[in-house]
């Protein structure tokens, strides 16, 4: 009866999600709730919200803070030498312009967000392929591979993962570290390729000035960001991120914490004065607390879900059908259909919904659940996400680069999936998941 009341929340969660009629903060606020009251666990299901709230509050605090560091450094103008330097490098060489797309991707998404990152890369980088003719659909792609493979702790997916399984972000980063970097030597690849494909079909040779680093593509800001800028404090504002990052990578310090310090230096010292502080604090809010919002609801979700018992009672249920020779094949089999589930599923659907289940199904056959958090991000709104009509990040792609959805999906859709299975191979290769 648990298990069927389990299933059943899970289903009209998802019903809900997908049908686009409710948000996901009110249906994973208010489904869970029902379907508790209706198992009859009565007031109880208040301390199983609040023992899954508290179990995302690290994350939730990790995350805004790392909203309003990246915000704060971006609007303090420390991309623009990096953007400048990538557009005078390039010149007029289609592999050096799909390389510098890509490259120029991966550096704003450090933030992770995929709508920031398509904001600036494609229009900085459009008038470079028209002027040559090249294929825009080579630009959406380029750009996509880049923010595709970015599982940072602070990325989206990677926090949902955590916050669903209850596991630190850095534990399950820390072995895919090596995979993300394969996976980042896969779409520099990829784009170089790309890029010698198209200086092909367009019969450019360095004398036919395919080769040249001339007539370098100024990018014009408005006046109310050049006001924010704050370019003597460019190395100040590197330094710092890249202390940040030692301290979490290297020293193992908590992420909420590091961001936290490392937004208040940050502000502090680009912004001194206090009124131009509250406006750079409002014109992140809401990015920040809309995302930890969803996570206090997803864990309180989870919380019911699992102090209820119904998480346990769907799991041992679910066991029955999976062979028990192919068990510990299943973070495997995940890795390598992770990146498609992204047209199924939403995020919040598959990492709050979906994942939870199957690890715990995992869990029945003695296989860890970080292993199938990590299968999980090797694909699933990850490489998937800039395909997927499920995320406007897609239709501001397509939008910007002025290519058909559907033209878009059927060219880049090989790359991306086959970035998601070369990641898969060296994850197995170097033993973060089992075969």
């Amino acid at each position: 009866m648990l298990a069927l009341l389990g299933f059943l929340t899970i289903i009209v969660l998802l019903a809900a999600i997908l049908s686009r009629r409710i948000s996901p903060l009110t249906a994973l606020a208010v489904v869970p709730v029902i379907a508790s009251l209706a198992g009859g666990f009565g007031v109880r299901t208040a301390s199983f919200m609040v023992h899954g709230i508290q179990s995302v509050a690290n994350v939730a605090g990790m995350f805004v803070f790392a909203i309003l560091f990246f915000g704060v450094i971006t609007d303090a103008g420390m991309l623009d030498p990096i953007i400048d330097w990538i557009l005078r490098r390039v010149g007029n060489h289609p592999p050096r312009i799909v390389v510098g797309t890509a490259l120029l991707a991966l550096l704003v998404h450090l933030d992770g967000s995929g709508a920031v990152t398509f904001l600036i890369t494609i229009p900085a980088m459009l008038p470079l392929y028209d002027r040559l003719g090249m294929d825009r659909r080579v630009l959406a792609c380029a750009a996509s591979m880049a923010a595709g493979v970015n599982f940072l702790p602070w990325t989206g997916p990677m926090i949902r993962a955590s916050a669903a399984l209850h596991i630190p972000a850095l534990t399950i980063f820390r072995p895919l570290l090596p995979v993300q970097i394969a996976g980042l030597a896969f779409v520099f690849g990829s784009a170089w390729w790309l890029g010698r494909r198209e200086e092909r079909r367009l019969g450019l040779t360095s004398s036919s000035g395919g080769g040249g680093t001339s007539a370098f593509v100024s990018r014009e800001l408005s006046a109310e960001k050049l006001a924010l800028r704050r370019p003597r404090l460019f190395w100040f504002n590197i330094v710092l991120t890249l202390a940040l990052v030692a301290a979490m990578v290297g020293l193992r310090l908590d992420p909420f914490v590091v961001f936290m310090v490392g937004f208040v230096i940050a502000i502090a010292v680009n912004y001194p004065n206090l009124t131009t502080q509250r406006e750079r604090i409002d014109a992140h809010a809401r990015a920040a607390l809309t995302m930890a919002a969803i996570l206090f609801a997803a864990g309180a979700f989870t919380g019911i879900m699992k102090e209820s018992g119904m998480l346990s009672a769907m799991a041992a249920s679910a066991i029955h059908a999976v062979p028990t020779r192919l068990a510990h094949h299943l973070p495997l089999g995940l890795a390598l259909i992770s990146m498609p589930l992204s047209l199924l599923f939403d995020p919040d659907s598959f990492y709050f919904g979906v994942l939870p289940v199957l690890a715990e199904v995992a869990g029945g056959f003695g296989v860890p659940s970080v292993q199938m958090a990590q299968a999980s991000l090797l694909g699933q709104m990850t490489t998937g996400f800039p395909i997927s009509p499920l995320t406007p990040a897609t239709f501001l792609i397509v939008g910007l680069a002025g290519v058909e959805l559907r033209d878009h999906q059927k060219f880049s859709f090989s790359f991306l999936f086959g970035a998601t299975v070369f990641m898969t191979v060296v994850a197995v290769a170097l033993g973060v998941l089992p075969i």
